[in-house]
């Protein structure tokens, strides 16, 4: 069975970090882009940053580049998203997903294959 599963959300002070994490079962995330995307109370769901499974590539929207890392430890069979520099409008419901095309991960989130369940980050003093 395909899953996904993501953990490490929390509540975080403005200005903190939180690391990530996304674990796939059931199938080889080597052969997958890997997304993170997030969707905040009442917005569309939107891309945050993607990792190609060939070269490495990345993407990070605008609005967290600088601030957001994503990696991949395809040994472990595992995703990550190192966020630093939070700010409360980044407060969403954080989840991964796997698909086979980078740029389809980098159009929209609707290019992808599977999803997890999300883990929900709040940023909040």
């Amino acid at each position: 069975q395909v899953q996904l599963v993501e953990s490490g959300g929390t509540l975080v002070q403005p200005g903190g970090s939180l690391r990530l994490s996304c674990a796939a079962s059931g199938f080889t995330l080597d052969y997958y882009a890997i997304g993170w995307f997030r969707q905040a109370p009442g917005k569309e769901r939107e891309g945050v940053s993607c990792i190609s499974s060939s070269d490495g590539s990345t993407y990070y929207a605008d609005s967290v580049k600088g601030r957001f890392t994503i990696s991949r430890d395809n040994a472990k069979n595992m995703v990550y998203l190192q966020m630093n520099s939070l700010k409360p409008e980044d407060t969403a419901v954080y989840y991964c997903a796997a698909g086979a095309l980078f740029r389809l991960c980098v159009a929209h989130y609707s290019g992808m294959d599977y999803w997890g369940k999300g883990t929900l980050v709040t940023v909040s003093s």
